[in-house]
């Protein structure tokens, strides 16, 4: 960062959940400012007691808290703390979230079924929310949720400075695990200046595995596969596995947000998927942290341009891909 924040509020301050507090404590190193002060903990009953422990009236603040596991209770702590900032009279609220939970139910695509993603947008309004930051949405059409302003921005550029040292340009292909990720891919293979391959994926029944038919040339190619997360990582192996069936030479992965759930490390672990690159949006288990095959890179000082320049009333623009 080019040096401290000039304010136009009264004050400028950053504060943190407790889902990733050592993203917080890196993003304020760039901003070379604190982690604003806040008790929180829980009751015997489970539930979140805080209290914001600096004065915030007239302040810019801004809240750091992905909406990762356990979601339900980041979320709650999230709300809590916002309407706590609102009625310590902070000026304006930013809701800096490197992940949104509940963003894969943003449409109703059975029936008598909730728009999850809608809701927590108007949960995060209701609560006192100002504006949000958001990293990769697992939906775009997720900012129209809202009626305050949303940055959306990407971890494209962070990994595109990766790989762009990794790999020789005329054996990569930039591959999406499948229909919906074809922009994403296609954005990433662009920066590249590599081909784009598809996976299609197909389920011939309920509960009987997908049938994967590759669309672009990966025979004797070394294969990128870009996602925005990777939860159980069931379909990204027998993505890897498809391609490496049709000849591809390495398969390697990459995704914004590690949710890594139940089995994922293992089936990683035990795959023949060369390296799974992903961000810091989400902190990692013990045993993800272990794992050989899984690389981190921080989007702390792509998160601290983007709260620097909000607060400064400049533009992200230039942040995006």
């Amino acid at each position: 960062m080019s040096g401290p924040v000039r304010s136009l509020f009264t004050d400028f301050k950053v504060f943190s959940g407790t889902a990733n507090p050592a993203l917080t404590a890196e993003i304020c190193r760039c901003l070379e400012c604190p982690v604003g002060e806040a008790m929180i903990r829980r009751f015997a009953d489970g539930e979140t007691h805080l209290q914001i422990q600096e004065n915030v009236r007239g302040a810019d603040v801004f809240l750091v808290q992905p909406t990762s596991a356990p979601v339900d209770h980041h979320l709650m702590e999230l709300l809590l703390m916002i309407d706590a900032f609102k009625r310590a009279s902070a000026e304006r609220i930013t809701a800096v979230l490197p992940y949104y939970g509940y963003a894969r139910q943003d449409r109703k695509d059975r029936p008598r079924m909730p728009i999850s993603a809608k809701l927590v947008a108007s949960l995060l309004e209701r609560a006192g929310a100002s504006r949000v930051l958001a990293l990769d949405l697992h939906a775009a059409q997720i900012q129209g949720f809202f009626d305050i302003p949303v940055d959306h921005l990407f971890a494209a550029p962070v990994m595109v400075e990766y790989f762009d040292q990794r790999f020789e340009r005329g054996a990569l292909t930039v591959v999406s695990p499948d229909a919906g990720g074809v922009e994403r891919a296609r954005s990433f293979a662009k920066k590249l200046n590599v081909p784009l391959a598809i996976i299609d994926k197909r389920r011939t029944d309920v509960n009987v595995a997908e049938v994967m038919n590759i669309i672009g040339k990966v025979r004797g190619k070394d294969c990128l596969i870009v996602d925005d997360l990777v939860d159980t990582a069931g379909t990204l192996v027998k993505g890897v596995e498809a391609l490496l069936e049709q000849g591809a030479t390495s398969v390697t992965a990459c995704a914004t947000h590690a949710v890594l759930s139940g089995p994922a490390v293992e089936r990683i672990s035990n795959s023949p998927l060369k390296e799974l690159v992903v961000t810091n949006s989400i902190p990692l288990e013990p045993s993800a942290a272990a794992c050989c095959k899984i690389r981190v890179l921080s989007v702390a000082p792509l998160l601290a341009r983007a709260i620097q320049s909000i607060h400064e009333g400049g533009s992200v623009s230039t942040l995006f891909i």
